[in-house]
């Protein structure tokens, strides 16, 4: 397989081209807002983004397309929302409904990104492009996450693109796996294929800049780590008395090997790239699962619109562009990153694209929370399995998964705004006084809350967004 690849990628350029910057797009899955040391975790050790974030920019306002992986990942593909795109769910193995006994039936799953959308590299096609790591945009393939040959990276436009679960623990999971831990000296990780696939890619010879995508499977459950120093030397350092200390050594072990495998791409990019201008960018595909760090101080989690679901790190360096130790508070989302690339390319920018260029704010520092509106949409239930047995309200860092129902949101400026399906009702927060979604001001400002309604539901129907109906099998009514 190494040397299939290697074959390839001298194929596809046998000389170091003039000129950038190439775009390295590192994602990480299920990180949290605050999992990482930048953004103030007091125990998870991360030293590698936090460099990254003290060589360039740190965003404390940005955001995930959706709450949830594929939607996500569609959106950032693509530049446009899950709500145009009408992915606003997880691929599944068979098409049809959830099953999930409610007033409401959300629309049914989406099982591939369309063909006929276009994305990053399909959009700079004369650039060399590749992917590693994990995909979820098609109808799993001989197996859970298995890549589609119709609907998988390549088929999307990618040149290069290898399928491995790497060091996760989706590669040793099942009835009879190994899951003891790694004899491994202290300071050492396990060897990640998906790192090691997207190093090799990134030293092969390019004669035009490059768009190189490492989307890893790290922190997603299962919450598990074979690396036994790295296990025990969280399970010393979370306080005995919190009551999630076993898996939370686990989780931190995850996050400290995700950091560890940046650093190795961002060590490779420094070491083979030279002085050419190099744009890194870090992000999470959606807010941290409940049951363990808790996202606090954020409310909600990953599958819900509150900030905990949708509020993640991003982190951006350029040198000699992006000014160092720079934080920004501008409002930006994921979305943002396919018109960015198209713009370094000097390509159009395809019709429909909500995202906007993060060049202005890149070269120039700017900061504003003003102008912009964010459109959210998730008209799903969650969980799937044991609905009904899940709490109903939604907190922050309570450890658990509770009930998400289909709802939308809308930020613009510094307020927020949630609309929920089933009862027709709004939830709105002017978020610098309330980063907790505490203080619901829907009545006390009810002009406000009324005009942001009016541009959400304009902006869904705009995008001719999928709405849940009446469940004609819910017998409860």
């Amino acid at each position: 397989m190494r040397f299939l690849l290697s074959a390839l990628l001298v194929f596809l350029g046998s000389s170091v081209y003039a000129g950038g910057p190439n775009v390295i797009f590192i994602f990480a899955d299920d990180l949290g807002w605050g999992d990482i040391g930048c953004y103030g975790n007091e125990w998870f050790e991360t030293p590698h983004l936090d460099k990254l974030a003290v060589e360039g920019m740190r965003f404390t306002n940005a955001y995930a397309a959706a709450p949830i992986c594929s939607a996500s990942r569609a959106g950032v593909l693509t530049g446009k929302t899950p709500a145009r795109l009408g992915f606003e769910f997880v691929t599944k193995h068979e098409e049809g409904y959830q099953p999930i006994e409610a007033p409401l039936r959300a629309p049914p799953y989406t099982m591939n990104l369309p063909l006929e959308e276009v994305t990053i590299p399909e959009m700079i096609s004369d650039r060399d492009t590749g992917f590693f790591g994990k995909w979820h945009l098609n109808k799993h393939h001989n197996g859970y996450l298995g890549w589609s040959p119709t609907h998988g990276p390549k088929a999307q436009g990618f040149d290069v693109a290898i399928e491995d679960f790497g060091s996760h623990p989706y590669s040793y999971r099942g009835k009879n796996a190994d899951r003891s831990f790694l004899d491994l000296p202290k300071g050492e990780f396990p060897t990640d294929a998906v790192t090691e696939n997207a190093i090799e890619f990134l030293r092969a010879p390019h004669e035009q800049p490059f768009f190189l995508m490492v989307s890893h499977f790290y922190v997603h459950d299962p919450i598990h780590t074979r690396v036994k120093w790295l296990h025990d030397h969280y399970l010393e350092k979370i306080p005995d008395t919190h009551p999630r200390k076993a898996i939370l050594a686990h989780y931190g072990a995850m996050v400290t090997a995700l950091d560890h495998y940046v650093g190795q791409v961002v060590a490779a990019v420094d070491e083979h790239l030279g002085d050419e201008k190099n744009l890194i960018i870090f992000t999470s595909d959606n807010g941290g699962h409940p049951n363990y760090f808790g996202n606090a101080p954020l409310r909600g989690s990953k599958w819900n619109l509150y900030e905990g679901g949708i509020r993640v790190p991003f982190i951006a360096r350029w040198k000699d562009t992006i000014a160092k130790e720079s934080v920004n508070d501008t409002p930006v989302w994921s979305l943002d990153i396919a018109p960015s690339v198209a713009e370094l390319a000097n390509v159009e920018i395809p019709d429909n694209v909500d995202g906007q260029s993060l060049l202005p704010i890149l070269q120039e520092s700017s900061t504003s929370t003003e102008g912009r509106t964010f459109i959210w949409h998730f008209p799903y239930y969650h969980p799937e399995k044991g609905y009904s047995e899940a709490p109903l309200t939604i907190g922050s860092d309570d450890g658990v998964t509770s009930k998400t129902k289909p709802h939308s949101a809308i930020r613009k400026g510094d307020w927020k705004l949630l609309h929920f399906y089933e009862d027709g009702r709004n939830e709105l927060y002017f978020l610098p006084d309330d980063l907790s979604e505490e203080n619901d001001l829907s009545e006390a400002e009810p002009e406000v809350a009324k005009r942001l309604l009016e541009e959400l539901q304009k902006s869904l129907e705009e995008a001719h967004a999928r709405f849940p109906d009446k469940n004609p099998n819910y017998h409860n009514q």
